[in-house]
């Protein structure tokens, strides 16, 4: 979830390159975009790959909303939760 406010004005922000990747951990340069964007109080879409651990990632999206929603609607767990698909791939 976005925490929009009225009256804000946001900026969606996209890039799309190849860097030179740390062999052990290819994750690196991702990681620090994703610091950077929490330091300077934004708000990363999940657009593209992301290295959130399960606590901060439902912090930063809608944790107990989320998992309201999905007891609701997917009692049965027959679908992933957005952590599986966003974070882990799934």
């Amino acid at each position: 979830m976005h925490p929009f406010e009225p009256d804000r004005t946001y900026v969606n922000v996209g890039f799309w390159s190849v860097v030179p990747q740390d062999p052990d951990d290819p994750a690196a340069t991702n990681r620090r975009i994703e610091a950077t964007v929490d330091e300077l109080g934004g708000h990363k879409s999940l657009y593209s790959d992301a290295f959130y651990g399960p606590a901060e990632f439902a912090a930063k999206y809608g944790g107990p909303a989320y998992a309201r929603l999905k007891r609701r609607y997917d009692p049965n767990h027959r679908l992933l939760d957005l952590y599986d698909k966003a974070v882990r791939r799934q």
